[in-house]
């Protein structure tokens, strides 16, 4: 009988590489995240790309209508080696501030079948075609809503001409129901 041990093989050794790196916690509201300039820059990034793209109008608040509530959402981007790339904040809707039938009437979210994907993938194959990889960013946001939904000016970017007004939101924000189907 021959064992691991006169075959030459054995277990290999455990070796637990540490690497510490110190950054600043992320922050558990953007009353926190105001105090630090980097949270406070990554927000206002989030804020003018926001802008830029159109995501909302804002109108005075309407009698009688679901004002959707939002969360910032904070996370540190990394480098391949470990090394802090950037701090980045999201604005997102609480989704569990929508109503149904109200915000949105459907909750489905389209997705490809990984059949599908074989399939495509052997074609490309077979034909010697070049694939092509994108990234299209804040992807979500670019879609437009077909359902009315208001939302809260965020605390620390409100219009101080239209403090008591509400954003009507022209495109998808994440997190809403509806954003997948956009």
């Amino acid at each position: 009988m021959v064992t691991r041990a006169k075959a030459g093989i054995f277990k290999p050794l455990e070796r637990i590489n540490c690497h510490v790196t110190t950054t600043s916690p992320l922050p558990r509201s953007h009353v926190h995240a105001f105090r630090d300039p980097n949270w406070k820059e990554a927000m206002l990034d989030e804020y003018n790309a926001l802008i830029t793209n159109e995501t909302w109008v804002l109108v005075p608040r309407p009698v009688n209508v679901n004002v959707v509530r939002f969360m910032w959402l904070f996370k540190h981007k990394f480098n391949a080696d470990g090394s802090l790339s950037r701090y980045k904040a999201r604005l997102v809707a609480n989704k569990r501030s929508q109503q149904q039938g109200i915000d949105c009437d459907e909750t489905f979210s389209p997705v490809v079948k990984p059949a599908i994907i074989r399939t495509v993938l052997s074609l490309v194959v077979s034909r010697d075609w070049l694939i092509h990889q994108l990234d299209v960013k804040n992807a979500f946001l670019h879609g437009h809503l077909s359902e009315t939904v208001y939302m809260h000016q965020p605390p620390g970017f409100v219009d101080p001409n239209k403090p008591n007004y509400v954003c009507h939101l022209q495109r998808c924000l994440y997190w809403l129901k509806q954003a997948s189907r956009t």
